[in-house]
This record gives C-alpha cells, structure tokens and sequence, in this order.
C-alpha cells in the first residue's frame, strides 16, 4: 500500500479551491455558533455536576433540558445584539472577538438576572449558577477557537497559492493599513511578505507579523532571491516621496510597482470595500512624473468668471475639457462650449451634465474658422471671459498641411479675437505652446502668428481706450495623456508586444499635467493686464527614451527584451528639444512662482494685419511653399528642421 504524503495531499486540487471558496450565510454561522454553545453548555452540566460533583440535578426545580433551552434562547438573542454572525470567519479580527466576548457576558448577566428576580419572588432560580459560571467562559473559548482555527486554517491555505508577493513600501498608517487590508481581503491577488523602510536605518525588524528591510542593495537582493517582484505603495505615500526620483530605484530592478485607491486604516472586515481592492493596480507614467500641487489663488479667479458668460473654444479637447471642469467651481452664469467634433461634444455634454447637474452648458458646434458663424455665437452670448484652446496641434500633419494649419490656427484665433474686441469681451486667453519659440514646424509658426496678432492688437487697443479687452497668452509644453500624446501612443504599442517607436535617441521635452496646466492657464488669466505671454515653470525636461524604457518597465517587461524600442528619426518639423523663450526674450516674476512674463518682441499692428491677412488669403490658395514662404518672412526665427521647407531657409 502506498504511503500517503501529506505535502502532496496539501498542494493537490482536493484543497486549492478552498481559499476561493465564498463565505458561509449567516445562518450556518449561527448554527455553528449554537452547537458550539451547546456542547459547551453540556459540558458544563458534566462538570458541575459529575467531575466536580457539586451539583444534585434530581434536587432542581427546572428539569435541565429546560434550562438549555432558557440558556439557548438568551444566548441566541445576544448573538443577534452584537451580530456575531455577520463577519466572514476566515477575516475574523479583533472587533469580531469583543462582539463574542461582550455576548457571552450579557448572556451570563441576563441569566444572573433572571435567577435574582426570580429567588426573590418564588425563592427558586431557572438556571444552576455553576453550570452558568462554568458555561460563560468555556462557551466563549469554543467560539473563539472556531474563528481563530477557521482564520489560521486559511491563512495556511492561502500561503500555498501561487499569488504575487509583494513588499508594502512605508511603514506609517497607511503602510499597516495595506497589509491589513490584503491580509484580510479573500478577493486580492497579492501577498505581502514584508515592509520597506526608507527611514534611514539598517536594521531589521517586525511588524505586524511582517519583516521591516530598509531599502538598500540586499534588500534586491533578496527579493530576487525570494521571486518577489512588486512593490505596493499608498497614496499617501506618494505625496510624501518625489516619486521620479525616489521611485526609480525600484524601476532599474524591474520591480512592478503598485498602487492601491485612496482609503484609511479598516478597523473591520466590514469596512473593507471589494471593489475598492479589485482596483490595486501598477502606477502610470504620469504618477512619476506628476510634480506637487499648485497653490492658485481662487478668489482672483472667482472675481473674473463668478456669474460670467464664459466661453471655451475646443471645448471637447484635452485641455479645453479640462479648463470647463475648472471653471465650474468658480460659478459661472453659464459655459459655452464651442467645438467642431460632434461626437466628443455629445459626450462631454452628458458627463458634465452628470457632474454637475446645478451647472449651465450650452454645446454649440461651430468652426473658427467660419467669420460669420462667430459673429452670430458672440452677439448671440455675449461671452465676458473666452478661453481660446481650438486649434490644430499634431507636428507632422500640420509639417504635410501648412494651409489648414494657418486656416485653423492664425485664421480662427484672428477671428476669435476679433469677435471679442466687437462684442466687448472682458478676457480672452489664448492658449498657445513652447514650439511658437524659435520653431522649426508649421504648427509651431502658426501659433507664433496667432500671438503676433493678439498681442500687437492689444497695443493698438490699449492706447485708443485702457478699458478694452484683456489679451493674454499661455505658453506651455506637452501635457501628459493628452489626446495623440506620446505616453498613450507608447501605451498601445506596448500593450501590443512593441516595439516601441522612439524618434530619437537624444529627444527630450517637457511634460506637464492637463489638471496643473489648466490650473496655470486660470491663475495667468487674472494676473494679466494685457499683452502678456505667461510662461509656465515645466520643471525638468525628459528624455523620451527614458520614458519609453520606464513605461515598459512599469507594465512588467523588461526593455530590450520582452519589448523592443526601435529609433525611427526625427519627424518632419521636429526638433530635439523645445524651448519657451528665444535668445532675445527674458523673463518677469509673477505672484505666482510657476508663472513668468515673457518679454517678448513688439510689433505694429498694421504692418502684421495686412502681413497676416495676405498670408490667410493665401492659405486659401492650396500653394503650400507660397504660405510657408509668407510664414517665414512674419516669423523670421521660423527655420524649417527635417522638412521639406528647408529650402526656403536663407543658407
């Protein structure tokens, strides 16, 4: 006969679906409990009466079997109070064992009770006081070994799956609150093993029953050693850390880092939310490259739209739908969206109307670039603040279709802003970009036309009447997840198996948040008088490699292996690294230290309007080089990179 081994019998499928199994109803808890109850009761009536003999039960007034059942019934009542049925008992926690507890002692007080009132008034007691004093606590002991079997029994379980180990990183409230919640939850995949500390010491330690290993080269060490490859961290945590930096260490190993919803400390299985669970997920690129929250000063901004008309170009773009969820806490009278696409329109529509159901939109579709339909929206709403974010943004389409670029982007600014002048708009702000300075592409060129235009305007306006309306331009670079953005682009492409597309090898920009870049654009819209370029502090520059070989490391893989990245050269119109001033520009402060004014070139209105106006004409012409050439001589720092344009460039 074969021996049998215990180590197969654990590990075979006989016992591996008990970890998944659901959780008991409340009434087989119940029954449990009583049964448990009720060999304790028994028990108790053998001790009292044979083993310690101090009991006659023939003497007794109330046959036994009677006092069982008064017994049962009060306890089952306490059981109800306290709800001692309705946790899972395989995350039984400490709560779970005062619920027991404070039930057996009011079982045992109502008992008490009872035998008082009733020796006093019949001289006769229901219930044998030492079969209940014995009863009390040897009951709570069998209720409180099942839950302590029952969670023991499944934490061993459990220890045997082939789920993920990870590390919690911190150590604080939030650290503990992790490794409780994974620790008690049955629907997560993970399995914490130990905590990192990155306080500074070199020494190990437990807590909560895991091991505490200071963040170091052994600690890699052993995680490699153990197949430990994920790291949880709260998000509290990540405010406290500069994630970029402190971060990547963990990245160069190949680490997956995790990241868990907003959530504090569970003092109960209760409270613990299974959905919120399913939602431990691996951190984005855009979490390491977030930078800490802006202060914006919200009375300035609550001055200028509170009770306004305010209207948003683009309203269904990235920023333009980002600027109208901002501009709702300021309270305006109503919101006008303007955009061309009638699908994201639609759905904006609904999802800010879902958002904010006190709130008032009015979608229109309509196209810059038609003069007339203009005149009709602003006599018909008479905006008081415009934020102008329609236009045209992708390099490389605009580098094959200079004429729509200047059709979108130079015609439909000049006749947003002309449309303010007529209609005594209060603010217009334009949103422009770090490619209008030096630029090398025809979006960027375009852009830097449409500032030539608002800006020298102003003067011209500013000097017939001081009270005209406030033209003010927003410089800034990428924003992260924009629509056609490289992040999502490098997402697709790795969710595909590679390879991922780089341009460059030494290709760097700057990155920015949709959220803080809005927040910037409305803080600038109250700080300018008029003609202003503000520009926005983007921190540090990245190099797109870097972000490509991170994002690969960030979804599991290993860069140059599992994903392959594939340099494909520099697209028409693009440059290495962008800029937000040009040689000639400098800067002034602002109350606000991510702001700065640039001072920028003047010009006379006269002579770029009928620059501008013969270059509009000529877009309409279909003659790309005779458009570019008109470009080039409004924009003389306009050389031409990578492009077929580079003809046109003095040699």
């Amino acid at each position: 006969m074969k021996k049998i081994n215990l180590t197969e019998l654990r590990h075979s499928d006989i016992f591996s679906h008990l970890p998944q199994m659901s959780y008991l109803p409340r009434w087989v808890v119940l029954i449990m409990d009583v049964m448990l109850c009720t060999i304790a009761f028994w028990l108790s009536v053998w001790a009292s009466s044979g083993f310690l003999g101090v009991v006659n039960l023939g003497e007794h007034r109330i046959a036994i079997w009677v006092q069982y059942l008064l017994v049962m019934g009060v306890q089952t009542v306490s059981f109800w109070a306290f709800h001692t049925y309705s946790g899972i008992l395989r995350y039984s926690t400490f709560i779970d064992t005062i619920k027991v507890l404070l039930s057996n002692i009011c079982t045992g007080l109502i008992l008490l009770a009872l035998n008082g009132i009733m020796q006093y008034s019949f001289h006769w007691h229901p219930v044998i006081n030492t079969v209940m004093f014995i009863y009390v606590p040897t009951s709570f002991v069998f209720l409180f070994i099942l839950r302590v079997g029952v969670k023991t029994l499944s934490e061993i379980l459990e220890r045997n799956q082939s789920n993920p180990r990870v590390m919690i990183y911190g150590t604080k409230t939030a650290g503990l609150a992790i490794a409780k919640m994974l620790r008690s939850a049955g629907n997560t995949p993970y399995r914490p093993v130990g905590f990192i500390s990155d306080a500074g010491q070199n020494t190990h330690y437990d807590l909560a029953g895991l091991r505490v290993r200071p963040l170091n080269e052994a600690l890699f060490e052993w995680m490699k050693k153990h197949g430990v490859n994920h790291v949880i961290i709260s998000p509290l945590k990540m405010k406290e850390i500069v994630p970029s930096r402190d971060l990547q260490i963990f990245i160069d190993h190949n680490i997956r880092i995790l990241s868990t919803p907003y959530f504090t400390q569970f003092d109960n299985v209760d409270a613990i939310d299974a959905a919120r669970i399913g939602r431990i997920d691996a951190i984005k690129i855009e979490d390491l490259l977030e930078r800490p929250q802006i202060e914006v000063n919200t009375e300035n901004v609550r001055q200028i739209i509170k009770d306004k008309v305010v209207l948003v170009s683009g309203a269904a773009g990235s920023i333009g739908s980002e600027l109208v969820r901002q501009i709702q806490q300021y309270e305006p009278q109503v919101t006008v969206l303007l955009e061309i696409a009638e699908s994201p329109l639609h759905d904006l529509t609904l999802d800010l109307r879902k958002q904010f159901p006190e709130a008032r939109f009015i979608p229109v579709i309509a196209d810059v670039r038609n003069r007339v339909r203009m005149e009709q929206i602003f006599s018909e709403m008479r905006p008081d603040v415009v934020y102008h974010a329609a236009a045209y943004k992708h390099v490389p389409l605009m580098e094959s279709f200079p004429n729509e670029a200047v059709q979108a982007n130079v015609l439909g600014t000049k006749n947003m802003a002309d449309m303010a002048v007529k209609y005594g708009v209060q603010r217009f702000v334009m949103i422009s970009t770090d490619k209008a300075v030096n630029p090398t592409n025809i979006m960027g060129a375009s852009k830097r036309i449409a500032e030539i235009y608002v800006q020298s305007l102003f003067r011209k306006l500013h000097k017939e009447n001081p009270d005209c309306t406030k033209f003010i331009t927003t410089r800034f670079g990428n924003v992260l997840g924009s629509n056609g953005s490289v992040i999502p682009f490098f997402r697709k492409q790795i969710a595909a198996g590679g390879p991922v597309t780089v341009t460059h090898p030494d290709i760097i920009r700057y990155f920015m948040t949709i959220p803080e870049a809005c927040c910037l654009v409305m803080e600038a819209s109250t700080l300018g008088n008029g003609g202003e370029i503000f520009i926005f502090d983007m921190g540090k520059p990245v190099k797109i490699l870097d972000l490509a070989r991170n994002m690969i490391r960030l979804a599991g893989f290993v860069p140059e292996k599992d994903i392959q990245i594939v340099f494909t050269g520099l697209r028409p119109g693009e440059k290495l690294y962008e800029e937000l001033l040009n040689q000639k520009e400098t800067t002034l402060p602002t109350t606000n230290n991510k702001i700065m004014i640039a001072r920028v070139r003047e010009f006379d209105f006269e002579t770029v309007s009928t620059e501008i106006d013969q270059l509009i004409e000529t877009s309409r012409l279909a003659k790309p080089f005779t458009t570019v050439k008109l470009m080039k001589k409004i924009v003389p720092e306009f050389i031409s990179n990578n492009s077929v344009y580079e003809q046109l460039d003095p040699q």
